[in-house]
């Protein structure tokens, strides 16, 4: 009973999960807005998504490193394993920096919102699931 129960909550689950780490990722574009030479980041939600719900829950498995000289091994990945992504510039500037504070802004109260309307949705879940138990 309590697998379906977890079945039934993951997809909002996994999702609200990866929205706070997409909006942990788009604050630290945010927060890096003067840094020289500092490359906007951002992960493309629906692959990361995929990524999470196709792996076991119980998490990645981190490679050992058992010598200084071994290397870091694969890309860098972000929320749900997908890769992180360097977003476009619009308009370059002259440090090297490629956040656009504009587009940052727009990503970040977009996450914002979804990450509210999956609240939303788990709410109006956990209720329904109450009324049946409840028999109202």
């Amino acid at each position: 009973m309590a697998g379906r129960l977890d079945d039934y909550l993951r997809f909002h689950e996994t999702a609200l999960s990866l929205r706070g780490q997409r909006q942990q990722l788009l604050a630290s574009n945010i927060a890096n807005a003067d840094t020289p030479n500092y490359k906007a980041r951002d992960v493309e939600f629906t692959s990361a998504l995929q990524g999470a719900l196709a792996r076991p829950s119980q998490g990645p498995t981190a490679l050992a490193n058992t010598n200084l000289a071994h290397q870091a091994g694969g890309a860098e990945t972000g929320p749900g394993g997908a890769p992180l992504l360097y977003r476009g510039t619009v308009q370059g500037s002259v440090d090297g920096n490629t956040v656009d504070m504009d587009v940052e802004r727009n990503q970040f109260a977009d996450n914002a919102i979804r990450y509210e309307a999956g609240i939303t949705m788990i709410n109006q879940q956990i209720r329904n699931m109450l009324a049946a138990i409840q028999g109202q």
